[in-house]
């Protein structure tokens, strides 16, 4: 029956990395196996450093989705990939990962996964994690800071003039689309749970088809 695919989407510093390991935890993480829309960002190692900074990198354009489609595809029918990397320092496109084989369970994590329509209908389950606007801004500017080497200045700006404005234009309202969506403001036991024996229970009816 292929694969169960999984998105995971919601605004930047909404939770999903931590609600997704919430998952992995509790399911065999040798049945699962994990990609993120980040690493689909377009290679920008051409424009001069200088010009990278103003990149839109929040619109849906920044990102080859189309090729992330393919890749899904490819593992829906029991192919493996090698899923691209990339490096948000220097904005640029690092060699292939590690080939990421078919499992039972497949989650997807980024902002802007439901935002795309064939991408959306590639998956059996939806979730959007849901946070108040305060909390993601503190989550995001700590991890700018302290993961992609930003500075404060760049990291208010981008916020400001992109971050911002595209969640409002296309991550907020591809909401609709969500099978599930968590409040994760707090730790949210009761949906992680809900969620992961959803996952079981789909997943064992598929096994036994």
């Amino acid at each position: 029956m292929g694969s169960f695919l999984i998105g995971v989407a919601g605004g930047t510093g909404s939770g999903k990395t931590t609600l997704m390991n919430n998952i992995l935890t509790a399911l065999k993480r040798k049945l699962v196996s994990v990609i993120q829309h980040d690493w689909y960002y377009h290679d920008r190692s051409e424009v001069p450093p200088r010009e990278r900074v103003d990149i839109n990198y929040d619109h849906p354009d920044a990102l080859e989705t189309d090729l992330l489609i393919r890749h899904l595809r490819q593992l829906k029918r029991g192919r493996a990939i090698k899923p691209p990397r990339y490096n948000f320092v220097t904005h640029s496109r690092l060699k292939a990962g590690a080939p990421i084989t078919p499992t039972p369970v497949i989650i997807v994590e980024g902002i802007l996964l439901f935002a795309n329509e064939k991408l959306r209908e590639l998956f059996d389950l939806k979730i959007f994690v849901q946070t108040e606007s305060d909390l993601r801004v503190l989550r995001r500017l700590q991890r700018d800071l302290s993961e992609r080497g930003r500075s404060f200045e760049n990291a208010v700006y981008q916020y400001q003039e992109t971050v911002r404005p595209m969640h409002e234009m296309f991550v907020e309202p591809s909401k609709q689309y969500a099978d599930i969506i968590v409040p994760a403001s707090r730790s949210n036991q009761k949906a992680i749970t809900m969620i992961v024996d959803m996952i079981q229970r789909r997943t064992d009816r598929r096994r036994r088809k």
